[in-house]
């Protein structure tokens, strides 16, 4: 996901010098070809996330462009006072970029796993949340959140997770359905929709028919296509890479008590009520937190029952 949000980024700059990239000291292999091509369109900042962000919000409010761009937790929640106060209470247009979603940097330790992030950034006024699920909604999301105005969030994943069918258009809110079915309907963020996919899968093998809708976007949300599904499916499972607590599960739960439209059996997958203290590939920490392709499937079956 990080080499296609590159890519894109350099298209955009070609053609609008408003663009600029700002990075807290990292990223430069990725990066070589972005500075090269636009030296008077880079920034690196140092280890100085904060500052960074407050640099992006004064070059934005003179007309820029600015993607931050760092890695788990460093542009989000060490910047959060200045994402608030500075970025989006004053809607400039800072764009900032998470290059280690969820487990990403799992070997990394906890200070690294970026799993908080989606609600905390949620849960800001005016911050435009995008939680591309494959590459080519990598670049679309880049693309729009570029000419969409304010502040902005986006969370990439190591994970690549899956294209799938694709509308004709992206839209910022608006869910994409990558599977149809009848039985469970699972509504998925990030990379591991991978996982869902395989858990699917799986199903199917078992009689169980699934349906999957890619929730791309957690600000703004267009909840009409959720909500049809929780009347037509028996279940709803919720799946995120990042606490069951006000991300993705928080966003579906309240959108369908908000239509009194609550399934009769609802799941959420994601990490629960504690630390990711464990150390390891993004893969192990799936299987540990029981949110890899195996769990989801169990977890399902068990929930539907008979």
């Amino acid at each position: 996901m990080r080499d296609r949000f590159i890519k894109t980024l350099c298209s955009l700059a070609e053609n609008d010098p408003r663009i600029m990239l700002i990075t807290g000291d990292l990223g430069f292999a990725v990066l070589d070809e972005y500075r090269r091509r636009f030296p008077l369109q880079f920034i690196n900042a140092g280890v100085a996330e904060q500052n960074m962000t407050l640099v992006a919000t004064g070059m934005a409010l003179e007309g820029h462009i600015v993607f931050t761009y760092s890695i788990g937790n460093f542009p989000t929640l060490r910047c959060l006072e200045m994402i608030r106060n500075d970025a989006a209470y004053h809607g400039a247009n800072v764009k900032v970029v998470s290059i280690g979603g969820g487990f990403s940097y799992g070997p990394l330790g906890i200070s690294h796993h970026a799993t908080e992030d989606l609600a905390i950034m949620r849960s800001l006024p005016d911050v435009t949340c995008v939680s591309p699920t494959g590459l080519q909604e990598v670049e679309e999301a880049t693309r729009a959140i570029a000419s969409h105005p304010g502040t902005c969030f986006l969370r990439l994943d190591k994970d690549p997770g899956v294209d799938g069918p694709t509308r004709s258009e992206f839209l910022l809110g608006r869910p994409r359905v990558v599977r149809q079915g009848r039985d469970v309907a699972f509504i998925v963020t990030g990379g591991i929709l991978s996982e869902v996919v395989k858990a699917a899968g799986e199903l199917e093998r078992q009689g169980v028919s699934s349906s999957i809708y890619a929730v791309h976007t957690l600000k703004p949300f267009d909840p009409t296509e959720i909500i049809a599904a929780s009347k037509t499916h028996g279940a709803v499972v919720t799946v995120e890479e990042h606490t069951v607590h006000g991300g993705l599960a928080g966003l579906i739960l309240e959108s369908l008590a908000d239509a009194q439209a609550l399934p009769g059996k609802f799941l959420r997958i994601g990490l629960e009520s504690c630390f990711s203290s464990v150390v390891g590939s993004q893969g192990f920490l799936r299987t540990a937190y029981r949110m890899d392709a195996a769990a989801i499937a169990a977890r399902t079956t068990k929930l539907l029952g008979s």
